[in-house]
């Protein structure tokens, strides 16, 4: 079976995304005024390492000249590398093709290195930024990490970013209090001014751990949503990340007008696969139940304005016992399933920690997502689905295609 083939710009981004870049004097440059990398570049054995150290800081996100915003990941073998520098410009180039892209880098903005009112740092508010999208995050612990059944962890498998740790701490997050404390909102609301005043932000994500009561956490995302829309005077289109909640409670939010789009992450296609990735999603909430959330929804907001992230290629994982081809299937499967409900899934690049140590891996997943992201495209077509501009774009998305692909 045949990939069938990406339009120019989603092609160069699905390129980065899996071959990386090189490290480079105009990489290393770019690293000390783009915003960190969360991973570091790790040199290969053998590759030339001017830090002698081993590893490296390197920028997170690349900007092309059509502004797609591209996730950069690190790669000794890669034939793409930065050069130039940031007086003269960057340039992204392919040492076999000959090909030169100009490029630029999100920049470490002003209010990152910037303190709040009462001193605290803004960069650890819970508020971030990727392209034009602000994220809040101020809860950011989630308890299937502190769950067991039967000694499994409810954590859903792909994810290590939930854990209680530091982050949790210095935001006042407590294990078992529902609510925010109200420092953390007051320095939340002084943080989204200073971002607004000093980016052109055009979409608003609410995201938190989640509770093991779906109520409580409806709870937590309604108090979370107000102080938001208090401190939202040019209503910035404002989308939900919580998980499925109960009735009554998306009732509120429709009511009150918290939000303008709604994305209960389903994360994978298959009751079967739900239960083994999501096993607190599927413990607390359930297969049936998410989509039943996620249905009623599209209620209220109509199609088009309710989504579910999904998680791209973790279906390729060794314990699923799937080619990509299969794997494909199913994903393409469950896109068509949700766009006939009026739901749109938005698929993130699965990059697993152990899964470049398999030969064959990167070819499987990358087959696996050009895949489903051109049939994906036609499922959307033929439902007449496109991803909001308010909820997510090109400028933001940089490890999904949808929003590549429909303007390509």
């Amino acid at each position: 079976m045949s990939t069938p083939a990406l339009d120019v710009s989603p092609a160069l981004k699905t390129e980065i995304l899996f071959e990386g870049v090189r490290y480079s004097d105009a990489l290393a440059e770019a690293a000390e005024h783009a915003v960190p990398n969360y991973y570091p570049y790790r040199f290969q054995e053998g590759e030339a390492d001017p830090t002698g150290t081993g590893k490296a800081t390197i920028p997170y996100l690349m900007i092309t000249e059509d502004q797609t915003l591209i996730r950069v990941m690190g790669n000794g073998s890669s034939a793409w590398s930065v050069q130039g520098s940031r007086d003269d410009g960057y340039r992204l180039t392919n040492d076999d093709s000959g090909l030169e892209h100009a490029i630029t880098f999100q920049p470490q903005d002003v209010w990152m290195s910037t303190f709040t009112s009462d001193g605290f740092p803004m960069a650890q508010v819970g508020v971030s930024t990727h392209g034009d999208m602000m994220v809040i995050n101020v809860a950011p612990g989630c308890e299937y990490f502190l769950k067991k059944h039967d000694g499994q962890s409810m954590r859903c498998t792909f994810c290590a970013y939930g854990a209680p740790d530091e982050r949790t701490a210095h935001l006042g997050q407590v294990a078992g209090q529902v609510d925010i404390p109200e420092i953390t909102l007051r320095r939340m609301q002084e943080v989204m001014a200073a971002v607004m005043a000093e980016i052109d932000i055009r979409h608003i994500y609410l995201v938190g751990g989640s509770l093991a009561d779906p109520a409580e956490e409806g709870q937590r995302f309604l108090q979370l949503a107000r102080s938001v829309k208090e401190s939202n005077p040019d209503r910035v289109p404002v989308s939900l990340g919580s998980a499925a909640l109960p009735e009554h409670i998306i009732d509120e939010f429709h009511r009150e007008q918290l939000v303008d789009a709604v994305c209960f992450n389903l994360e994978v296609w298959s009751e079967e696969l739900f239960s083994k990735v999501c096993p607190g999603k599927n413990s607390y909430v359930g297969y049936d139940g998410w989509i039943a959330a996620l249905e009623y929804a599209v209620k209220l907001w109509g199609s088009g304005r309710v989504y579910s992230a999904m998680v791209a290629g973790v279906e390729l994982e060794p314990e699923h016992d799937m080619d990509w081809q299969q794997a494909a299937a199913l994903a393409v499967q469950g896109a068509e399933d949700l766009c006939s409900r009026g739901i749109i899934p938005v698929y993130s690049l699965h990059w697993p920690a152990g899964g470049k140590e398999r030969p064959d891996y990167q070819t499987r997943l990358r087959n696996f997502f050009e895949t489903l992201a051109v049939e994906y495209r036609a499922i959307r077509e033929r439902h007449e689905l496109q991803v909001w501009e308010g909820f997510m774009c090109h400028r933001c998305a940089y490890m999904q295609l949808e929003c590549d692909v429909d303007r390509a």
